[in-house]
């Protein structure tokens, strides 16, 4: 698996928690590093972390502005009572698409798509593939590449 999508199903993962449980505890990025690593793997790598940790702080800096989204494009649900996998999939990708130009839009869809059909339910990956395209639509970037340098 790519260091990248490690990163995303860690911050979907670390948001999902935050969903669940709130502030205080669960939101300690150690604990979660710690429940994350299994006894005997190698530890998650510095650049792997970091993104983790870029993500989460994006979403959360950006949640309002997410979660209306989130809202526009789907008209017939109530935010609260999507799943928790899929909300939290969809605040990691809509930050990615807004805010990181680094990536190509259909690469985060993708791998979106994937982190759901991974963590979330069988009609997970089409639900998030309907909302983001929707999304993808508003942009005014190009879908197909990426519009300014890769952060480091």
């Amino acid at each position: 698996m790519g260091k990248r999508r490690e990163g995303r199903e860690a911050a979907v993962q670390f948001l999902y928690q935050l969903d669940l449980h709130g502030t205080g505890d669960a939101a300690d990025p150690a604990a979660f590093w710690e429940l994350r690593t299994t006894p005997g793997s190698a530890a998650v790598p510095a650049k792997t972390r970091a993104f983790t940790e870029q993500l989460v702080q994006g979403v959360l800096a950006h949640r309002e502005e997410i979660d209306a989204r989130i809202r526009e494009c789907t008209a017939n649900y109530e935010l609260h009572r999507l799943a928790a996998v899929d909300r939290n999939i969809l605040r990691v990708a809509i930050f990615e698409l807004l805010h990181s130009l680094d990536v190509a839009p259909v690469v985060i869809i993708n791998e979106a798509i994937e982190v759901a059909k991974k963590f979330g339910t069988e009609k997970s990956g089409g639900f998030v593939n309907g909302v983001l395209d929707r999304i993808k639509r508003d942009l005014s970037r190009p879908a197909r590449e990426a519009a300014g340098p890769r952060n480091p």
